[in-house]
C-alpha cells in the first residue's frame, strides 16, 4: 500500500469510526478491490444478477454475512431494467440473509410497483430480513401514489435518481438534470407531507457526487448507495472541487459497475478510487 492510499484510508477509517456521518454509505466495486472497499463503507451491496452469474462475487457476499456485515441485497432492475422474477429473488434472500432486500420493482411503473410489493408481503415476506420498497412513477403525483402504497408495508423506502420526469434540456447536462431533480423531488415530498421522517429511507445511486451535499440534516435518510466515485477511478478521473467544500464531476462515465465486476485494478486505479471516496464522504458528512 503506498502512501496515498495509507493515508487516506487513515482519513476514511476516523469518519467511520467517529460516528461523523448521519448517512450509511456502500460503493459497489470489482471484486479485485473489495476489501478495500470494504474497510472504507459503512455496509455492502449486493445485486441479485451477478449473484446468479458470479461464484466468486456470490462467496464475497455470504462471507460478509457470515461475519455479521450489514448488507442491502439489491434486485439489479437498474443494472438490467428487467423486473427479478420474485420466487428467484426470494431464494437469494433466503440463501444470503441479507440485513436489507429490495422488493422487486419496475422502473417508472407505479401500479406494476405496488401490485408487486402487495404480493411480495403477502407470498413472502422473510422475517430473517428487512424490506426496502422503491417507489416508482412517471411524474411527482405517481411517485407520491406509490409511497403512500408502499411505505406502510415496508421498512425502508428508497428513491431513485433517475426518473425520466426530471429531464430537463436547460441543464448543463442529463446527470445535472438528474441531480437537480432529485433535491427538488424530495424537498416537496418533504413540504406536502409525503414522507415519514419516522422511517429509514434509502438514495439510490447518483448523477453527480455534487447532489448528496444537499442532504445534511435530512436524518431520515439512512443509507445510499453508488458506484460513482469508483467507476470514476477506474477511468482516471479525480473529483475536483466543483464549489465550496463540494467535490464531484461534472458528468459521469456511462458504463455500469457490474459489467466491470472481473476486471483487475491497478494502483493508480486504487489510489484515484480512495481519493474519490474520501471525498465523496466529505460531501455526505
Amino acid at each position: 500500500m503506498d502512501v496515498l492510499e495509507q493515508s487516506l484510508k487513515l482519513e476514511l477509517n476516523f469518519y467511520l469510526q467517529s460516528g461523523l456521518d448521519m448517512i450509511k454509505i456502500s460503493h459497489e466495486c470489482p471484486l479485485d478491490i473489495f476489501e478495500h472497499i470494504q474497510a472504507v463503507t459503512d455496509y455492502d451491496y449486493a445485486l441479485a444478477n451477478v449473484l446468479e452469474t458470479t461464484p466468486r462475487y456470490l462467496n464475497k457476499f455470504l462471507e460478509a454475512s457470515k461475519n455479521g456485515r450489514e448488507i442491502i441485497l439489491d434486485n439489479g432492475l437498474f443494472e438490467t431494467e428487467v423486473p427479478f422474477d420474485p420466487d428467484r429473488f426470494f431464494y437469494w434472500v433466503e440463501l444470503l440473509h441479507p440485513t436489507w432486500y429490495i422488493i422487486p420493482d419496475k422502473l417508472e411503473d407505479c401500479e406494476f410497483t405496488v401490485n408487486s410489493v402487495i404480493d411480495w408481503v403477502s407470498k413472502y415476506n422473510p422475517t430473517s430480513s428487512k424490506s426496502i420498497g422503491v417507489v416508482q412513477g412517471k411524474s411527482t403525483e405517481e411517485i407520491v401514489q406509490c409511497y403512500k402504497a408502499i411505505e406502510p408495508l415496508v421498512d425502508k423506502v428508497a428513491i431513485s435518481f433517475d426518473y425520466s420526469f426530471f429531464k430537463n434540456p436547460n441543464d448543463a447536462s442529463i446527470y445535472h438534470s438528474y441531480a437537480i431533480g432529485r433535491q427538488k423531488l424530495l424537498k416537496e415530498l418533504i413540504e406536502n407531507g409525503t414522507i415519514n421522517q419516522s422511517k429509514p429511507h434509502h438514495l439510490l445511486g447518483c448523477g453527480l457526487a455534487s447532489e448528496f451535499a444537499s442532504y445534511k440534516g435530512y436524518e431520515w435518510i439512512d443509507s445510499l448507495d453508488t458506484s460513482n466515485p469508483v467507476v470514476a477511478g477506474l477511468k482516471g478521473m479525480r473529483y475536483e472541487q466543483v464549489s465550496s467544500q463540494v467535490w464531484g464531476l461534472n458528468d459521469k462515465p456511462k458504463e455500469k459497475l457490474y459489467t466491470m465486476i472481473n476486471m483487475e485494478v491497478s494502483q493508480e486505479q486504487l489510489a484515484d478510487i480512495m481519493f474519490n471516496i474520501t471525498k465523496f464522504r466529505d460531501n455526505v458528512q
